[in-house]
């Protein structure tokens, strides 16, 4: 198999609840560090060190709006990682049919 680095650092980026917590917010619009720093129990260079990981990942962009510069969501590379994920689609929902129809099978003959 060939390997992707664009993939393999957006797994990665993925990989941490904080960074997937502060993709969730930025989905929602833009937010400077401070912004998106507030909810988190952590230091400002913390969430800053999660950014940086994203932004190299391709998942985050900065803008410059005068002193700030606001972060923002970068899809492309979610829609990459969603298309890696399609193609084992048909195997997770041939498994999710046979659990279904086992299951039906027991209620069906609950003595059995």
């Amino acid at each position: 198999m060939k390997a992707d680095p664009k993939l393999d650092a957006a797994f990665a980026a993925l990989a941490h609840p904080v960074r997937r917590a502060i993709l969730s917010r930025l989905a929602d619009g833009e937010e400077t560090v401070n912004e998106i720093a507030n909810p988190f129990d952590m230091s400002l260079p913390a969430v800053s060190r999660h950014i940086r990981v994203l932004e190299e990942a391709g998942l985050v962009t900065r803008g410059r709006q005068a002193q700030f510069r606001p972060c923002r969501l970068n899809p492309g590379p979610l829609a990459t990682v969603a298309n890696w994920t399609e193609q084992y689609r048909p195997i997770w929902t041939a498994r999710f049919d046979t659990m279904a129809e086992a299951l039906k099978s027991l209620e069906d003959n609950p003595h059995e």
